[in-house]
């Protein structure tokens, strides 16, 4: 069997000529590659040792010593001459004059006077005390020898030897011989050595004030890791922030520069300075420096906040350690105390630490709450905390819609009396008709004088859901927007109106605040404004407004996924630094499982719960199925309360009933409502016996 073989590539190579003579070519070998100069090979092996990594430490090494005996000298003769003259007074003086202080000039001044005053008598008592040196010393002689002569003259009669006398003056003589013989035998010594301790002294000096350039310091100094804040480090920085104004001052202060600063105080975990400005520098033209300030401070941008004080023309430092707000601040106390209670009404709940490391502990008392920032920032978990304490408060009501609905509220699934998870439009739907409850709740409140009304606070988690939802009813209102017409929007003003005077409270959660999804009116109206991270200065004014921002507020500056859970937080109820319009909070994380631990502490505190969950439109009721579900656990409870708990259920099948109708269900059931303690209430047993006993007729008829 012959095979037939195909050539897929077409030989590129000509076919060879069998016929053709051989013809060999002779290739020339390549010259040989020239020897590298001498001269080329010293320089590169001198190149390599200088640009080595030891030679450079050793050179950096023999630069800092030697300059730190130089410079060291050099800050030793400077403290010896402000000691001896009138130099500092001279430079504060100045100081105080470059900053417009006059007050502090005059005072600088009259000090400088007292000092030449008492130098001026210093010298003048110069002229006399050779005379009274001299009269001094043969005094003192004169009675030294009296004294040695006397008790030589006691030792004589006690031993009876006349040459006793002069025994004690003897001794005397003898010991001063032997410490000139010792200072003989000393000095030469001395005096070879002592310009070595001199040396090391002055060396001493130097390293201690980094008396060096940058180029030659140790590695940990150059980067500022474990550097302390000092005056000279801090003024440093501001003159060196490129504001003509602020440098200029500086240098004609001299090296006083430090006369700008007050104390530095240690405050957590970082260091705090107000610093009073010269004439002619604004607080905000050091305020828009905060990344250079920082860095002339070797830190992160994010290690350093600038706040504006009472005082005028004085901007607050607070400075932190390198790298110590990248360390977590410990579990929160209600995972390790659960014996931890709460008081709506007189307790903080306790949300994290400030940057000081002081508990940041919020009141939540008639404070309608707004927390916003970037997706996965910790929104959820910060909102939920406060929520958590307050739950351990049984009087208070919540009623929750999670937008979002990826779980992160089923906790409150039977502590909340409504719990809706979902982003959908019939979600939507559901947390507007919430709202709307709380406005009719709010308005029988209003109308009944006198009353103290338990705490309900209505939470709606990702509320941007809500505003920007565009499903209409059928009146052709739109439940989301911004407008008069939108219902979400219009249920959220009346309750920030008038909600905190009875005690009905809305609570929001929502991302990346724009004027669509987050409108001013809303926005403006919460007492307690927190933020996270975000992306731009506008998003922070409009989560915390202009003035928290003007003071110094910075939620865009915190870096998304490492500042998790830092919120700047603006409100009257927590405790923030005077002159200051916001803080920064560190807050506590809870997790899933400890939040769900700490709910079921919530429950336990309670009679029992019912809660009413999202339901599908137009689903045939069972009313007497729904009264016992909205009983729940609780013996019994008053019929007004199971008609609110079954509009929340239903409002299409319940939103019209009156107490009549309700009794008329009971009595027909046989679980008719009674009297206790003066009150109409439904019992639980009553109805439990009731549905028992219809379902057990209702299998007999099937039987039958």
């Amino acid at each position: 069997m012959t095979e037939n073989v195909v050539h897929l590539h077409k030989p590129t190579d000509p076919p060879a000529d069998e016929t053709a003579p051989t013809v060999l070519t002779v290739v020339p070998d390549a010259p040989p590659t020239p020897p590298v100069p001498l001269w080329v090979r010293s320089g590169r092996a001198v190149k390599t040792a200088v640009m080595h990594e030891t030679t450079r430490a050793t050179v950096r090494a023999a630069a800092r010593h030697t300059l730190y005996t130089l410079n060291g000298g050099r800050i030793v003769a400077r403290r010896t001459w402000d000691g001896r003259t009138g130099a500092r007074y001279e430079r504060m003086i100045r100081a105080a004059e470059a900053a417009g202080n006059l007050e502090a000039a005059e005072e600088w001044e009259e000090r400088l006077q007292r000092f030449r005053a008492a130098r001026h008598h210093r010298r003048m008592d110069l002229l006399h005390s050779p005379t009274e040196a001299a009269k001094g010393v043969a005094v003192g002689a004169g009675m030294s020898i009296g004294v040695l002569v006397a008790l030589g003259v006691v030792m004589a009669i006690n031993t009876g030897h006349v040459g006793d006398v002069i025994t004690p003056l003897q001794a005397t003589i003898d010991f001063i011989a032997l410490l000139i013989r010792i200072v003989q035998l000393v000095w030469g010594p001395a005096l070879t050595i002592g310009p070595f301790l001199a040396l090391l002294a002055l060396w001493s000096v130097g390293r201690k004030q980094h008396a060096a350039p940058a180029w030659a310091l140790p590695a940990n100094v150059r980067s500022g890791e474990g550097e302390p804040i000092t005056p000279s480090i801090v003024v440093k920085a501001l003159r060196d922030l490129g504001i003509p104004a602020l440098r200029n001052a500086i240098k004609e202060m001299g090296d006083a520069g430090a006369g700008m600063l007050g104390p530095i105080r240690i405050a957590g975990c970082g260091v705090e300075v107000d610093v009073t400005l010269p004439s002619g520098v604004a607080t905000n033209e050091v305020q828009g420096k905060r990344r250079k300030l920082a860095e002339n401070l070797t830190r992160h941008e994010h290690e350093v906040f600038i706040t504006i004080p009472p005082a005028a023309r004085t901007v607050r430092l607070w400075i932190a350690d390198s790298g110590a707000l990248d360390e977590p601040i410990g579990p929160s106390p209600l995972a390790v105390d659960d014996t931890l209670t709460a008081d709506y009404a007189k307790g903080k709940a306790p949300w994290g630490q400030d940057l000081r490391g002081d508990a940041a502990l919020l009141s939540l008392y008639q404070r309608m709450l707004l927390v916003t920032g970037m997706s996965n920032q910790g929104k959820t978990a910060a909102l939920r905390a406060l929520a958590l304490w307050l739950a351990l408060d049984r009087r208070v009501e919540f009623r929750v819609a999670d937008l979002k609905g990826a779980g992160d509220w089923a906790m409150f699934d039977g502590l909340a009396t409504v719990l809706i998870q979902g982003p959908t439009d019939e979600h939507v739907i559901e947390a507007t008709e919430m709202l709307e409850d709380g406005v009719a709740e709010m308005n029988r409140r209003l109308q009944t004088p006198g009353g103290d009304f338990p705490p309900l606070i209505l939470l709606v988690d990702e509320a941007q859901v809500a505003f920007m939802c565009p499903v209409k009813d059928e009146e052709r209102r739109p439940y989301g927007g911004s407008k008069a017409t939108s219902r979400y929007f219009m249920a959220a003003r009346k309750i920030h109106n008038q909600g905190r005077a009875v005690n009905v409270l809305l609570w929001q959660g929502t991302q990346d605040p724009t004027d669509q999804n987050l409108p001013k009116l809303v926005r403006e109206g919460a007492h307690t404004r927190a933020s996270l991270a975000l992306g731009t200065e506008s998003q922070a004014r409009m989560a915390l407004g202009d003035k928290a921002v003007d003071g110094g507020a910075a939620p865009h500056l915190l870096r998304p996924g490492l500042d998790k859970g830092t919120l700047v937080v603006a409100s009257d109820g927590i405790e923030i630094p005077a002159g200051q319009s916001s803080i920064t909070v560190r807050t506590h994380y809870i997790d899933t499982d400890t939040a769900t631990e700490i709910a079921d502490r919530a429950k336990a505190l309670r009679d029992g719960v019912t809660t009413l969950h999202v339901i599908e439109r137009g689903e045939e009721r069972d009313p007497l199925a729904d009264i016992a579900a909205v009983i729940g656990t609780a013996a019994r409870v008053l019929t007004a309360d199971v008609l609110k708990r079954l509009t929340a259920l239903s409002e299409d099948a319940y939103g019209r009933w009156t107490p009549g109708d309700l009794k008329r269900v009971l009595e027909d059931a046989g679980a008719e409502p009674y009297k206790s303690d003066g009150r109409m209430v439904v019992g639980r047993d009553r109805v439990a016996r009731a549905l028992a006993n219809r379902d057990t007729e209702g299998s007999a008829s099937a039987d039958g």
